[in-house]
């Protein structure tokens, strides 16, 4: 029982953050499951969930807490980063075949627009003008010769590791890409739905500032609702999803006219197109 000794020896905020990385690593955890791994009570895990959910690192529910996203509540970043990697690197390596040298582009805050960002690091698609709000995406591509890189400034916000709010949406006004590459938390009867009011915001913005929209999904969210209504799918060119997609899943969008290329992961299928 050492380690739960250590632990409880270590305070407030260090046995806070391990609970966290724990959370996010196993996406959930019962408020017992936790007491006695960190050797505390009942009661003072409650305060550790009370104040890991006032960060926004997690979302409690009776008994328990949760890194897994609502309708309501978006997951962390850090949680998001490490989910559905395969499915999401195969969404970016069809949209990169969309982008062009010459090209001015715009990754939203998605971890699937992120896995664009990293495919640039090694496709030589030169010059290059990348804009985005995502600090994930700056940072990998602040190094890149033949980039040009353009970071969208506003409020910080450290959950979603990204720059938001009024003077974000004015900066996307100010600007014309031509292809945006978006994601959303959902998606159900032809709409893209999200948590979060300030995140739309932006994601609006950053669709009316571009020629083309392309929408990554993986096939967790389709079929789902979240709080707000983004937008209309009409509004993209262009729709991708995971080969792990549902046939019912598949057919909402064809029946909302949607038009939509299922990307195979690695190890699955043939690329399937879908209504256009």
């Amino acid at each position: 029982m050492s380690h739960s000794n250590n632990s409880a020896q270590q305070g407030p905020a260090a046995r806070q953050a391990a609970m966290g990385e724990q959370v996010l690593a196993e996406g959930s955890a019962t408020a017992a499951e936790l007491a006695e791994r960190y050797g505390v009570s009942l009661m003072t895990i409650h305060r550790d969930l009370d104040e890991l959910e006032r960060q926004g690192v997690v979302r409690k529910f009776r008994g328990g807490v949760t890194a897994q996203p609502s309708g309501v509540f978006e997951s962390n970043v850090q949680y998001r980063l490490k989910t559905m990697r395969p499915e999401k690197a195969a969404l970016a390596e069809r949209a990169l075949k969309l982008v062009e040298p010459g090209m001015a582009i715009m990754l939203d805050d998605s971890t699937s627009a992120l896995e664009i960002a990293r495919g640039l690091r090694l496709a030589e698609v030169t010059p290059l003008t990348v804009v985005t709000n995502f600090l994930e995406a700056i940072n990998l591509l602040s190094d890149q010769r033949g980039i040009h890189l353009m970071a969208l400034g506003g409020d910080y916000d450290p959950l979603h590791s990204s720059f938001l709010g009024v003077s974000c949406v004015e900066a996307v006004q100010s600007l014309r890409v031509d292809v945006c590459f978006a994601s959303t938390s959902a998606v159900h009867g032809g709409h893209a739905y999200h948590q979060e009011q300030h995140i739309v915001s932006v994601k609006r913005a950053m669709l009316d500032s571009a020629a083309r929209n392309v929408l990554l999904i993986d096939h967790t969210k389709l079929s789902r609702v979240a709080l707000h209504r983004v937008v209309p799918l009409s509004r993209f060119d262009l729709v991708l999803v995971d080969d792990g997609a549902s046939a019912d899943a598949l057919r909402d969008l064809d029946e909302h006219k949607v038009h939509y290329e299922v990307c195979a992961t690695k190890g699955g299928g043939d690329d399937r197109a879908g209504a256009t």
